[in-house]
């Protein structure tokens, strides 16, 4: 069913009820008016025959007839259409004229008008005592049905309204929900006249001066904005997991035939020397360790490609660098570290993210922070620099030439002498671009070694949380 049908027939319903709900309240009000009139009348009528009905009540005391018959004449004619009842104090009926039930009503106290009903018929009754000479009481009646007609009439006005009501406000709302509509229709005509191809920039927002209706274009874009980042981000992921299994089998390659060729020896002689067995079981074991090296390097990449943003937050750098240089010296006790540390320095990061880039930077200067026959000297110093952290790490090793600074940050980079899976440094570039910080290799201020300085932005209070780089494909392109 239509919205517009929907809000006609709630309105020819609602209309009606209100309007007889109306009616009865006016009624009751009309009805409350009479009484209040009627009662006043018969005040009105009591002022008027009192001082008659004392000379009445004298007459009739003191044996007068004439008086009294005058006297009747008199309180009958000012209190024209209301009936009287006069009853002396001994009880002596009086007087008795115009419209009054045949009883007398004895349980009515002097006061107000009163409803009392007697064989069907209802009466206003308004009793007075008479003081004086003669005591008495004055009764003033009012038939309560004098104001039956224009309830009647009242209530006839109400029923044909309410009748009328009902189809002329239906069609009055059929034809304004109608109109109001209109511009939902054109909604939906547009929504369904999309193309899934164009996304959230086929669907431009219109004003339609309708509150409700730009709220619900407003949610319709934002939804198809939402639905285009998701389908974005899930043809990203599926492009990781194809470079992932590409890069994978390319690097493996070479490893894994290595690894079948020793294996194929240690098969093909079993007669070999003790000392040629254990070379051959080194280089499976050396193989293993570097296919270990090269899946966990991999999926830390792929891990980086599809991060969220919900993973940062507020973190300490200061005690993420102070724990990797920690672990570095139980892993490699012959090596020595020196650290340079604030004791706070706060930064918007990703926790596993940055423990990749540390661990990376640090595992970098073990294998290539020395010369020949000599332990590995690293420096580890990290400073605030304007709106930066800057991280340094020197090494003792014979460095890195100009010409290779930006290759060796590129995808499975390897030196002449190197035996790692050329992803360590891939990584830190990774994380760092994720961070929206800068790496770059130097020379330290001694002349020897090597140098990474990482400059990541401070944490800002207050600020929004910075998104993600657009580029996303540190697994997938050489760089």
């Amino acid at each position: 069913m239509k919205l517009s049908t929907r809000i006609a027939l709630s309105v020819t319903v609602v209309v009606p009820l209100l309007v007889v709900a109306a009616g009865l309240l006016l009624l009751g009000l009309v009805n409350r008016d009479l009484r209040h009139q009627q009662d006043s009348r018969l005040h009105e009528r009591a002022t008027a025959v009192l001082p008659d009905v004392r000379t009445l009540l004298n007459a009739e005391r003191n044996g007068r007839p004439k008086v009294e018959q005058n006297q009747q004449r008199k309180v009958l004619g000012d209190a024209l259409d209301a009936g009287v009842r006069v009853v002396a104090a001994d009880g002596t009926l009086v007087l008795a004229g115009g419209p009054q039930p045949a009883e007398p009503p004895t349980a009515t106290a002097p006061g107000g008008p009163v409803t009392v009903r007697a064989k069907g018929h209802t009466w206003r009754v308004l009793t007075v005592r008479v003081e004086g000479a003669s005591p008495g009481t004055l009764w003033l009646f009012s038939p309560a049905s004098a104001s039956d007609p224009q309830i009647s009439a009242v209530r006839r006005r109400m029923l044909l309204v309410a009748l009328l009501a009902a189809p002329v406000s239906g069609l009055l709302a059929y034809a304004l929900a109608d109109r109001a509509t209109a511009s939902l229709r054109r909604l939906s005509r547009r929504a369904a006249a999309l193309d899934p191809r164009a996304g959230a920039a086929g669907f431009t927002a219109e004003r339609s001066r309708i509150t409700e209706v730009d709220e619900l274009t407003s949610s319709i874009g934002q939804l198809l904005a939402r639905y285009e980042e998701q389908a974005g981000r899930t043809a990203q992921a599926l492009d990781t997991a194809r470079s992932f299994s590409s890069a994978a089998s390319h690097e493996l390659r070479t490893p894994l035939m290595s690894m079948r060729t020793n294996l194929d020896v240690l098969s093909a002689h079993p007669d070999l020397s003790a000392a040629e067995r254990a070379e051959v079981v080194q280089d499976l074991q050396d193989d293993h360790a570097r296919l270990l090296e090269l899946l966990t390097a991999l999926r830390m990449l792929a891990q980086g490609d599809l991060v969220e943003v919900s993973a940062f937050g507020p973190l300490d750098l200061a005690e993420l660098v102070d724990s990797a240089v920690a672990e570095t010296g139980r892993r490699h006790p012959e090596v020595r570290v020196s650290t340079a540390l604030p004791a706070e320095l706060r930064i918007f990061g990703w926790d596993a993210g940055l423990r990749i880039l540390l661990a990376n930077l640090l595992g970098n200067a073990v294998a290539h922070g020395h010369l020949p026959g000599e332990p590995a000297r690293i420096s580890v110093r990290l400073r605030a620099e304007g709106g930066s952290a800057v991280l340094t790490v020197d090494d003792a090793g014979p460095g890195i030439a100009p010409a290779d600074r930006e290759a060796v940050f590129r995808r499975f980079h390897r030196g002449a002498d190197s035996q790692g899976s050329g992803l360590g440094l891939t990584l830190v570039a990774q994380q760092v671009a994720l961070h929206r910080g800068t790496v770059a290799a130097a020379t330290p201020p001694g002349g020897a070694g090597s140098r990474f300085e990482v400059h990541l932005p401070l944490l800002v209070a207050d600020a929004r949380a910075p998104q993600l780089p657009v580029r996303r494909d540190w697994i997938s392109r050489n760089g």
